[in-house]
C-alpha cells in the first residue's frame, strides 16, 4: 500500500500527514449506509405472509368486522417491530468492530514523539508499542524487543506470536506474518516499533468489516415454503371467490342487477376468507417468538427470529476449534521424566515460568503446579538473580533463582533447542526425541525442562545457551476438548448433521483434537494454502467428503461456508473470535459463544450461547426441529379445520338455503376463529418433541411446507369433520324444518368438539391419541385451552346468550350424539397410525 520509509527516526512531518490523510481517509472501517425506517418497513411489507395479513385485515373492515381488522393490524406492526430491529444488527457488528481499535497510541511526527488519536493514523507513520497495547493499525515490525502478539481475535488460536523484525528471517509463512502486526490484536510482552502500512477498511480487520456488510441476505427455508404455500392459497382463494360469485348472482334473480351485484362480491369474499388461512402469520410469530424465549431459558439468544425455525433444518454444523470445541485454556496433559522424578520436572517447569504470568502456557503450567500441591512460595519463594528472556530466534528461556544455599537454573523451551545445552548420553537423547514427536503426534505443544545447580552467584553464565543442563523431562500442552463434546458429535452424527471442524491451528493438533471427540472422517484435512489453489467447483466436491480445515483465514472460512451452500447445505457456522465474523453472517445459522466469543462475534451471529457449551447447539437444533414439526402440524391443523367452514359457505349458496337457516353466520365464524387461533398458535407450539426427532435425517428444505402427503391428509380429515357436521346439520334441518336453531347447534358443536380432538390426534403421526392425552393433562396450559373450549361451549348452549347467537340448548342425549360423531370424524386416523406402528 505504501512504500517503506528509509528514515524511521524522524517519522512523518505535518504535511506528508495531512497529505496522506487527504489520500487514505481516516483509520475508520467504512460505515455501511444506514437505511431509513421508512426504508427498512418497506422491506418487511414485500413479503408474501405480510401482504396475506394485511389482506386478511383489509377483508375483515370490509365486511364490518372493524375489530378483528385492528387485531391482524396489531400483528403488522409486531411483525414490522420485530424485523425492523433485526436489520439494524449489521450496524452494531461495524461498531463493535470498530471499538475494537484503540483510542489513543504514540506516534514519531516531526522527529519527535506524540499522542494522538488512532483514527489520526496515516500509512507511513512510526507507531510505538507496549505490553497492554492494542494495535489499531497494520504494519511491519521496524524494532521488537520481546514483542509477543495474542492475535486470537484474528486467527481464533489461543498461542502468542512473538514477533520478529522485518527482514530477519526467511518465514515461509503465506499470511499471518511474525515481522507484521495487525490491526485489532494485543500486546501481551515486550515492546516493539512498527511501521504503518495499511489503515481502516484495507486491514484485515476492516476487510472482516466489509466482509459482514457484504454478506447476502437470503430468505429462510421456512420463508421459501410459506411463499409458496401462500401462492397456492392465494389461487384456490381467487378460484372460488369467482365461483361462489357467479353462483350467487344466479341464485337471486328476484333481486335488482346492483344487489345481486354487491351480495355476489360479499359471498365471494366471505368463502376467501374462509379459505385464506390468515393464521398463518400469527402462527409464523408466536411460534418464532415462544422458541425464542424457550431457547432463552436454554442459554441461547437469538438474535434474529428466523433463526428459531432454521435450527431444525441444518445439515452441516461447522465448528471453530478453539472455544468451541476446546475450552479455549491451556493445561499439561502429560508429563514425562527421563528418570521418572515427575515432582523435579514440574517445580523446575513452574520456576522457569513468570511470577506474574500472562502468556496462555505459562498460566497452565503454574496452574499445573498448584494442583499438585508445588504452591507458588515454593515456585517463587527464593530471590530472582537473573532472567534469560524468551527470543523466537533462541526458542528457549529461563530463570536463575537462589534457594538458599542453592543457585539453580530453571530453563525450558522447545526440545530442539534444550537438548542441545543438556548432559546426555547419546541413547538418552534418541530416547528423548523419539518422546517428543510421540507427544507432538498427539497434538501436544511440547516443552523441554531443564536445571542446573550452581555453586555460587558469579558462576551464573550470561547467555543460557552457554549453560550444561540437566534434562529434567518433557511437558505436553493441549487446550482440551469440552467435556461433553463426544457425547455430542455422536447425537449429531445419529441426527444426520455433518460436524466439520475449521481452524487456524495445524493439521495434526485439529486430527488429535477430532479423534478424542469421535469425530468421522478425521482423516482427511484440506489446508488453507490448498483452498487458494483451487477455484470453486473443486471447493464444493472437496467439502462434500472433509471435515477438517486447517490453517485457514477468515476469507477461507466464508468459502468454505459458501461452498456448502451451493450443494444445498443448510450450515450453521459456530465461532467466538473476529476472525470468524464474516462466516457467521455467510451461514445460514451464525452461532457465538457468549462468554468467551468477541462483541464483534456475537453481533453478526444469529444465536448467542449464553453458557458457552457445545451441548446448547445440540439442544437448540433439537428445539428448532420441534418447532419446524409443530409448525407443519399446526399448517396441517389451520387446512383440516377451514374445509368444512369453507365448505359450508360454499355449499349454502349451492343448495339455495334460506339465508336464515345457514349453518354459519359470520358470528359463528368469528367464534370458531376465536378456537382456531389459540389452538393452532398456543397448544400445538407447545407440543413436546416426538421421540425419534433426533434420529431423523435433517429435513429437505425442498420439501412443501404441507406436502401431498399431509394435504391429502388434511383433506381427508376436514371432509370426515364437514360431513359429520354438515350432514347433522341437514338431517336435522329436514326432520324440523322450523327449528333451524338446533340443526345449526348440532352442526357447530360437532366442529367445536372435533376441534379439541383433531389437535390430540395430530400430535403425533404415530403415536396413539392416549398418549397425547397424557401430554394434555401434565400441561396447564393445553388443560386450559381443551376445558376452555368446552366451557365457551357451554356458555354459548345454556345461558341466554344462545338467543343472541342464534342457537338452542341441546338435551343431553343430542350432546352426547353430537360428542359420538365428533370423535368418529377424527378418531378414524387412530387406525391410520395403528397400521404405521405395527407394519
Amino acid at each position: 500500500m505504501l512504500e517503506r520509509k528509509e528514515d524511521s527516526q524522524q517519522g512523518l512531518s505535518t504535511l506528508q500527514v495531512q497529505a496522506l490523510q487527504a489520500k487514505w481517509g481516516k483509520n475508520e472501517l467504512v460505515q455501511q449506509k444506514k437505511e431509513t425506517i421508512f426504508h427498512k418497513i418497506l422491506h418487511v411489507v414485500h413479503e408474501p405472509m405480510f401482504l396475506l395479513l394485511l389482506v386478511a385485515s383489509l377483508i375483515y373492515f370490509i365486511l364490518g368486522e372493524p375489530k378483528d381488522g385492528a387485531i391482524m393490524l396489531v400483528f403488522v406492526v409486531g411483525i414490522i417491530s420485530i424485523e425492523t430491529i433485526q436489520e439494524r444488527k449489521t450496524d452494531k457488528t461495524l461498531k463493535a468492530l470498530k471499538d475494537l481499535s484503540a483510542p489513543r497510541i504514540e506516534v514519531r511526527r516531526d522527529g519527535r514523539r506524540q499522542v494522538i488519536d488512532s483514527s489520526e493514523l496515516v500509512p507511513g507513520d512510526v507507531l510505538f508499542l507496549a505490553e497492554g497495547s492494542k494495535i489499531p493499525a497494520d504494519g511491519s515490525v521496524l524494532e521488537a524487543s520481546t514483542l509477543r502478539v495474542d492475535e486470537s481475535s484474528l486467527t481464533g488460536e489461543a498461542e502468542g506470536v512473538w514477533k520478529i523484525t522485518e527482514g530477519s528471517s526467511t518465514d515461509s509463512q503465506t499470511h499471518w506474518r511474525r515481522d507484521y502486526c495487525y490491526a485489532g490484536t494485543l500486546v501481551t510482552q515486550g515492546r516493539g516499533t512498527i511501521l504503518v502500512d495499511k489503515i481502516g477498511a484495507v486491514t484485515e480487520y476492516g476487510k472482516i468489516g466489509k466482509a459482514v456488510t457484504s454478506a447476502p441476505h437470503d430468505l429462510t427455508p421456512l420463508q421459501r415454503q410459506t411463499g409458496k404455500l401462500v401462492k397456492v392459497c392465494a389461487g384456490i382463494a381467487v378460484a372460488l371467490f369467482m365461483l361462489i360469485a357467479i353462483v350467487t348472482y344466479f341464485n337471486l334473480p328476484d333481486h335488482a342487477f346492483s344487489d345481486r351485484i354487491i351480495e355476489s362480491i360479499l359471498a365471494g369474499i366471505t368463502l376467501a376468507m374462509a379459505m385464506i388461512p390468515e393464521e398463518f402469520p400469527v402462527i409464523l410469530t408466536v411460534f418464532l417468538s415462544m422458541g425464542a424465549w424457550r431457547l432463552g431459558q436454554k442459554q441461547s439468544l437469538v438474535r434474529k427470529l428466523a433463526a428459531v425455525e432454521t435450527l431444525g433444518a441444518v445439515s452441516v454444523l461447522c465448528v471453530d476449534k478453539t472455544g468451541t470445541i476446546t475450552c479455549n485454556e491451556m493445561q499439561v496433559e502429560a508429563s514425562w521424566s527421563l528418570r521418572g522424578d515427575i515432582k523435579i520436572l514440574q517445580q523446575i517447569m513452574g520456576m522457569g515460568c513468570e511470577p506474574d504470568a500472562y502468556d496462555p502456557m505459562e498460566k497452565a503450567m503454574v496452574a499445573h503446579c498448584e494442583a499438585q500441591g508445588i504452591t507458588r512460595d515454593i515456585l517463587f519463594g527464593g530471590k530472582l538473580i537473573k532472567e534469560y528472556p524468551f527470543t523466537d530466534e533462541a526458542k528457549m528461556m529461563g530463570h536463575v533463582w537462589q534457594k538458599g544455599d542453592q543457585i539453580i537454573v530453571a530453563a525450558k523451551g522447545s526440545p530442539e533447542r534444550i537438548l542441545t545445552i543438556c548432559k546426555m548420553t547419546a541413547a538418552e537423547q534418541r530416547l528423548a526425541e523419539n518422546k517428543s514427536k510421540e507427544m507432538s503426534s498427539q497434538g501436544l505443544r511440547v516443552i523441554a525442562v531443564g536445571r542446573m545447580v550452581l555453586p555460587e552467584e558469579n558462576a551464573v553464565p550470561a547467555e543460557l545457551g552457554a549453560c550444561q543442563l540437566e534434562f529434567c523431562g518433557l511437558v505436553g500442552l493441549a487446550d482440551p476438548p469440552r467435556a461433553s463434546v463426544k457425547q455430542d458429535i455422536a447425537t449429531c452424527v445419529k441426527a444426520g448433521i455433518r460436524v466439520v471442524m475449521i481452524t487456524g491451528d495445524n493439521g495434526i493438533t485439529a486430527r488429535a483434537i477430532a479423534e478424542k471427540i469421535g469425530m468421522p472422517g478425521s482423516a482427511a484435512i484440506i489446508t488453507g494454502d490448498a483452498i487458494d489453489e483451487m477455484e470453486d467447483s473443486e471447493l464444493r466436491e472437496k467439502v462434500k467428503v472433509v471435515r477438517i480445515f486447517s490453517r485457514v483465514i477468515p476469507a477461507h472460512k466464508m468459502r468454505i461456508v459458501q461452498a456448502f451452500k451451493a450443494n444445498g447445505e443448510i450450515v450453521a457456522m459456530t465461532g467466538d473470535g473476529v476472525n470468524d465474523a464474516p462466516a457467521l453472517k455467510y451461514a445460514d445459522i451464525g452461532i457465538a459463544m457468549g462468554k468467551r466469543g468477541s462483541e464483534v462475534s456475537r453481533e453478526a451471529a444469529d444465536l448467542v450461547l449464553l453458557d458457552d457449551n457445545f451441548s446448547t447447539i445440540v439442544d437448540t437444533i433439537k428445539d428448532g426441529r420441534r418447532i419446524y414439526d409443530n409448525i407443519k402440524k399446526a399448517v396441517g391443523y389451520v387446512f383440516t379445520i377451514h374445509i368444512p367452514i369453507a365448505l359450508a359457505a360454499l355449499l349454502a349458496p349451492i343448495l339455495a338455503i334460506s339465508p336464515a337457516d345457514l349453518l354459519l353466520f359470520p358470528i359463528h365464524v368469528v367464534l370458531l376463529e376465536l378456537v382456531i387461533d389459540p389452538t393452532c398458535s398456543i397448544v400445538l407450539e407447545r407440543q413436546p418433541a416426538e421421540a425419534d426427532i433426533m434420529e431423523r435425517p435433517p429435513r429437505d428444505t425442498q420439501a412443501s411446507l404441507l406436502p401431498l402427503a399431509s394435504l391429502c391428509k388434511s383433506i381427508l380429515q376436514g371432509l370426515a369433520i364437514f360431513a359429520a357436521s354438515f350432514g347433522t346439520y341437514l338431517l336435522f334441518l329436514n326432520l324440523y324444518p322450523s327449528d333451524a336453531p338446533t340443526a345449526r347447534t348440532m352442526g357447530l358443536s360437532i366442529m367445536l368438539l372435533a376441534n379439541i380432538l383433531l389437535v390430540q390426534v395430530n400430535t403425533s403421526a404415530t403415536e396413539p391419541v392416549l398418549q397425547s392425552m397424557t401430554s394434555l393433562m401434565h400441561d396447564k396450559v393445553m388443560r386450559f385451552a381443551a376445558f376452555g373450549t368446552l366451557a365457551v361451549l357451554g356458555i354459548m348452549l345454556y345461558t341466554p346468550l344462545h338467543t343472541f347467537l342464534k342457537l338452542a340448548p341441546l338435551s343431553l342425549g343430542q350432546l352426547l350424539s353430537a360428542a359420538g360423531l365428533a370423535g368418529s370424524a377424527v378418531l378414524w386416523y387412530e387406525l391410520v397410525k395403528f397400521r404405521k406402528r405395527v407394519g
